[in-house]
């Protein structure tokens, strides 16, 4: 039987790389049409971890353990990259003790050793090969981290402001429409305290001056000449 797992760090990461990886060994297929997606190839279990981050060693996540549930001795467990499945030196020498005790092949389809027949076997030149490129990836990553403290801290003391993980923004907000402030010279329209209306006609004729009563010399003036 293949087992097949994968693992993404956060819920922004996708499984989707890993998954072109795994569907290029024939150990997935990809359907097309309307249920577009992955699924196992026939004879292939396939178990994921989705948002789960490195830090927690690989055989306390919630699919590796129900990958050592399906396991039977003779069974292969495949990854994309092994960094999927371990970090660190500590946690490839666990899963490879595991693997071992169930008799269990471990293969890594990519990354600094690829199709490897078996990491998990117990030779000299794989333990050569495992604390090589666990040690290079460890190293990568240490260097990374230094690298990111060094950059914060230079950044404090020149007193510019840190730069801190992307905030994210609600669906809806993305979607809502600025709010339009008004331009000077233009009449406010927005209802308010301040806001200005225009005055209906009865009021506008309410405001008219009274018309001026005729003098009255001139109407007896009119009236003698008719």
């Amino acid at each position: 039987m293949q087992i097949v797992y994968s693992r993404s760090s956060t819920a922004t990461q996708s499984l989707l790389r890993q998954r072109h990886i795994l569907t290029e060994a024939g150990l997935l297929v990809r359907s097309e049409g309307a249920a577009e997606g992955f699924h196992p190839a026939p004879g292939v279990l396939l178990f994921e971890d989705p948002a789960t981050t490195s830090k927690i060693p690989a055989l306390e996540r919630p699919a590796f353990a129900k990958v050592a549930t399906a396991a039977n001795p003779g069974d292969a467990l495949t990854v994309s990259e092994l960094f999927r499945l371990c970090r660190d030196l500590v946690g490839i020498h666990q899963v490879r003790a595991w693997c071992l005790a169930r008799g269990v092949a471990l293969r890594v389809l990519s990354g600094p050793l690829p199709n490897f027949t078996d990491l998990a076997a117990k030779d000299a030149t794989t333990d050569l090969l495992i604390n090589v490129s666990t040690a290079v990836g460890q190293f990568q990553r240490d260097l990374q981290n230094e690298l990111t403290d060094e950059g914060i801290a230079a950044a404090e003391a020149e007193g510019r402001p840190v730069p801190g993980p992307p905030a994210r923004l609600d669906r809806r907000s993305a979607r809502r429409r600025p709010r339009r402030l008004p331009q000077p010279g233009r009449l406010d329209r927005r209802p308010g305290p301040q806001a200005r209306s225009k005055p209906s006609g009865r009021a506008q004729r309410a405001a008219w001056p009274a018309p001026r009563p005729e003098c009255p010399a001139r109407s007896v003036g009119m009236m003698e000449r008719t």
